[in-house]
């Protein structure tokens, strides 16, 4: 492809802050987008004039991971990236226009292509056991690059890997009665559980689950406060008796599930 610094042979880096780290909202934004859809979706570019390639979209993508799964994706900057890579940051411009299509790239690759659905022996498991499944692949994936959850948010150009997974989820609603818009619907529902469940793992310590955390904070504003809310400190304490605690991921996941069950039987057959 044509070199993309400018006739003077300067790049500014418009996609990187003063400390070469981006926003979540900056990821590909659309300023970004046409070159984000030449990286992702069209044929891999050519370098521009210079010696022999030593270098990839893959590679340099990967080279992104490997520093946000680290650091976090404040961490990825072009220098970080080149320095990786063991060329120079001006290097890289021969490939990628900036880090927002650096980021773009990074999380096609980390995302990957959904894995195929396991079939139980001849029988093709039904939409709630690929939906089940498809959720908990999600998660993990989420759960191995905590970073997604900020490089996936706002308007942006999603790769083929990415479209890949919201395909097989609209899939396997195939066949239920349900539209277009809702299958699409349940996807990002689901996307949304899996989202919000992985990002309070994040913010968990690692010793001890989400919600025995919060139940450890909860218990001691309510030993004091208690009285003030009844039915919180009712609820709390059963589940204290019962064990129930940290089961918000089965929990909203199988409601999710049950609610699709629901709409799908009042659909005709």
């Amino acid at each position: 492809m044509a070199r993309v610094r400018g006739e003077k042979g300067e790049k500014s880096e418009k996609n990187e802050g003063p400390e070469g780290a981006a926003g979540p909202a900056e990821a590909v934004g659309v300023a970004a987008g046409n070159d984000a859809v030449r990286l992702l979706w069209g044929p891999r570019p050519k370098p521009g004039r210079g010696p022999k390639p030593g270098l990839d979209l893959d590679r340099i993508a990967h080279a992104g991971i490997k520093i946000a799964d680290a650091e976090g994706l404040g961490g990825v900057s072009m220098q970080r990236a080149a320095a990786l890579l063991g060329v120079t940051k001006m290097a890289l411009y021969r490939y990628v226009p900036g880090k927002a299509e650096v980021i773009a790239l990074m999380v096609d690759a980390a995302i990957g292509r959904p894995p195929e659905q396991d079939a139980a022996g001849a029988t093709a498991p039904g939409w709630r056991e690929e939906l089940d499944g498809w959720a908990r692949r999600l998660f993990d994936v989420f759960r191995l690059h905590p970073w997604l959850l900020e490089a996936t948010v706002g308007p942006r150009v999603m790769g083929p890997a990415e479209l890949g997974w919201m395909e097989q989820a609209v899939s396997a609603l195939d066949g239920t009665g349900l539209t277009g818009a809702e299958r699409m619907d349940a996807a990002v529902l689901l996307t949304g559980h899996v989202r919000a469940i992985a990002q309070q793992a994040r913010a968990a310590a690692p010793t001890s689950g989400t919600e025995a955390q919060l139940g450890a904070v909860l218990g001691a504003l309510l030993a004091e406060h208690g009285g003030r809310f009844p039915a919180l400190t009712a609820a709390l304490d059963s589940t204290r008796e019962t064990g129930g605690q940290d089961e918000a991921w089965e929990f909203g996941l199988r409601r999710i599930l049950d609610g699709l069950a629901v709409l799908i039987d009042q659909r005709p057959a």
